[in-house]
């Protein structure tokens, strides 16, 4: 079996830890009443439509 040299140092351990946790940028997609970009399944900041229809009212 084979038995490390040296000690792996922390920076070296958390480091390789860390690389599962990269975050990735949140999707897109385009609102279909006001051609705004905006989040999939979220009603539109710019204008409020959401399924086809007004969810609130953006002033």
């Amino acid at each position: 079996m084979a038995v490390p040299k040296k000690k792996t140092s922390k920076a070296k351990s958390r480091s390789r830890r860390a690389s599962a946790w990269q975050l990735s940028a949140p999707a897109r997609s385009v609102c279909p009443h006001c051609r705004q970009a905006k989040v999939p399944h979220v009603v539109c900041p710019s204008c409020g439509w959401y399924h086809g229809r007004q969810a609130i009212d953006v002033g």
